[in-house]
């Protein structure tokens, strides 16, 4: 027997009935021969934390746009969030946690530049829309490793597709994932937003506070424990509706105090048209995309799309490069 078999096992005999069992997954959409250490869902975490679209994460904004100092949250670090958040649900309540890992560490990998103004000015020009849900399943099918992917299980790529508030991912790891993630940014943004000088703790609604709790800290720990307990041997996670409440009064003001406060959004039509006079560039020349984007219209790939593609894969900083390159004289370049 080999380690990875008693992995298999172990988990048989460890995790819920409703946990997704390494060995019952769906598979991948190219079969592979099984590794002898690790189950099929610990290389899917592997493959994405070793991939270029992770690795840009780190320069992709979560909510400010360039914020001056270094400890806002980047893309990247609402993601490793997410996992450390996913991850102990997911242990508590006898899930698989190394699927609940791979979902959480790819769930962003298609985020565009400049966050959700990216994802809105390429519905916009593309004329469909554009969610980020669905291009991170697109950049590990179609688009990472020059074009071969990643070949994740099916698993893995149904709990990035379904990570939305208004999707309901297949496995209660992808639940997990779905919950995690509104735990992390919601509370991560008040931090930021605090810092940003655009909230106080005063602003905070008193009755989510008096249930969830005054610090980040407290309010995180409030809500897992409420997770855990709500969702022991159950195909789904829950939370007490006092909870609940409180959780979601608090996210509603935080898109009426931050996610739409010109403060923190004034730059935001800015970034969109970036974006837009990108697109109708690259659209127009093809030719100067990276080769692997060149290859994908040669196979017949519909060119808004891989325009889309090409986009949405750049981070902040390259984006803005790549305009200033095209758009600017060299000579304004330099002030």
């Amino acid at each position: 027997m080999t380690i990875r078999e008693k992995f298999e096992k172990e988990e048989h005999e460890r995790l819920s009935p409703y946990a997704s069992f390494s060995d019952c997954s769906r598979g991948r959409d190219v079969p592979e021969e099984e590794s002898d250490i690790r189950t099929i869902f610990q290389r899917d975490r592997d493959r994405i934390i070793h991939s270029k679209s992770f690795r840009r994460l780190k320069h992709k904004t979560q909510v400010f746009l360039s914020p001056y100092g270094d400890h806002y949250r980047t893309r990247l670090t609402h993601t490793l969030e997410v996992a450390q958040i996913a991850r102990t649900i997911a242990k508590a309540v006898r899930a698989n946690e190394e699927l609940t890992e791979a979902i959480a560490l790819g769930h962003d990998l298609g985020h565009t530049p400049f966050g959700h103004a990216g994802e809105r000015a390429l519905s916009e020009v593309s004329g469909r829309t554009f969610k980020h849900s669905e291009q991170s399943v697109r950049v590990v099918e179609r688009l990472e490793k020059n074009g071969k992917g990643l070949n994740l299980s099916w698993e893995v790529r149904d709990g990035f597709r379904n990570h939305g508030t208004s999707s309901k991912p297949s496995t209660l790891e992808g639940d997990i994932v779905r919950y995690s993630d509104k735990i992390a940014y919601v509370n991560h943004d008040i931090d930021d937003g605090i810092r940003a000088g655009i909230l106080t703790e005063d602003m905070l609604p008193e009755e989510c506070i008096r249930i969830l709790g005054s610090r980040t800290s407290n309010r995180i720990n409030t809500m897992i424990l409420d997770i855990v307990e709500h969702s022991q041997d159950t195909p789904r996670v829950a939370m007490s509706k006092e909870v609940e409440t409180a959780f979601f009064d608090l996210r509603r003001f935080m898109f009426e105090e931050l996610y739409r406060n010109p403060a923190a959004k004034g730059e935001e039509r800015k970034a969109e048209e970036i974006i837009s006079m990108l697109y109708g560039y690259y659209l127009e020349h093809p030719e100067e995309m990276t080769k692997e984007y060149e290859d994908m219209l040669e196979a017949g790939e519909e060119p808004g799309v891989v325009t889309c593609d090409y986009i949405a894969g750049m981070t902040d900083n390259y984006a803005v490069q790549k305009f200033q390159d095209i758009f600017l004289p060299r000579a304004w370049q330099r002030i």
